[in-house]
């Protein structure tokens, strides 16, 4: 059990002086996704952002066999979402690699001959929420260590460090476990369930995240990640000790905002393009 350590005394500064995210300033331009001249540009922008996503992915450890899937939005058919091909490592991926699939999970463009192939499940969740939130561009969940060990607990994530306050009222729990999700009821669920929120731990399953912008949405992967890992390790070690509430409330807006998650993602981005050079955008 985690407990509030209560009012801190705290003052807060006004509310001009936190991060610049939405303002003209060198920061904000770094916290939204560039404009486009036409949806062949934003479509190729979008699929390179997803296969490095997926690359990510497997360089932090996140893949598990075949089991992971990572969405984004067709930005001139909203409807339809790009997908990793079914048992392809998320570290060899290239953008041509990349399946378009529409919304009865038809197979309707990319890919290459032999590997044009969705995974059922990951369709299932992944159209019911994209189905649902006409606001999230993409969508992350894989088989994670951290996320699948906090899951088997079935309870809600503690508020206990700055990087958690990012879920501050913007994370749901599914509590229940209804097997491998190949129907689609299941997978309805899942975004009633997740509503309006960033994050959704999958009880027995692991952790799912959502963003407005693809870069957001592995940012929120990564952070929820870890903060399974502390919690894990906090509570073996003793009893924790959560963030008040007008603190959490004030760090959450801070960290938590969309903008924010996209510019958390950038080191991820620039790591693995400097690793792997430009191999993935092929």
């Amino acid at each position: 059990m985690a407990a509030s350590n209560g009012s801190n005394g705290h003052e807060h500064p006004g509310e001009n002086s936190g991060f610049d995210f939405g303002g003209a300033s060198e920061l904000g331009k770094l916290t939204q996704p560039p404009t486009f001249a036409n949806v062949q540009e934003e479509r190729k922008y979008l699929l390179e952002k997803l296969a490095a996503a997926l690359r990510i992915f497997a360089h932090l450890g996140f893949d598990h066999h075949v089991a992971g899937h990572l969405t984004v939005r067709d930005p001139e058919n909203p409807h339809h979402f790009w997908v990793n091909p079914f048992g392809l490592a998320f570290r060899l991926i290239t953008v041509s690699d990349l399946i378009l699939v529409d919304q009865t999970g038809k197979v309707i463009g990319g890919g290459k001959e032999g590997r044009r192939i969705v995974n059922l499940a990951g369709f299932q969740i992944h159209s019911a929420i994209h189905k649902a939130r006409p606001d999230v561009q993409a969508i992350c969940h894989s088989h994670s260590m951290y996320g699948k060990a906090f899951s088997a607990l079935g309870k809600e994530l503690a508020i206990t460090t700055q990087d958690s306050c990012a879920f501050h009222n913007d994370i749901a729990l599914l509590a229940n476990f209804g097997g491998v999700v190949i129907k689609g009821s299941e997978g309805s669920v899942i975004a009633e369930t997740l509503q309006s929120k960033k994050a959704i731990i999958l009880q027995n399953h692991g952790i799912l995240t959502v963003g407005t912008t693809i870069d957001s949405a592995v940012a929120w992967f990564i952070l929820l990640e870890a903060q399974c890992q502390v919690q894990l390790l906090a509570d073996a070690a003793g009893k924790t000790v959560e963030i008040d509430e007008p603190q959490a409330v004030f760090t959450a807006k801070e960290v938590g905002s969309e903008r924010a998650g996209f510019f958390a993602a950038s080191p991820y981005f620039q790591v693995i393009e400097a690793l792997q050079g430009h191999e993935y955008k092929k």
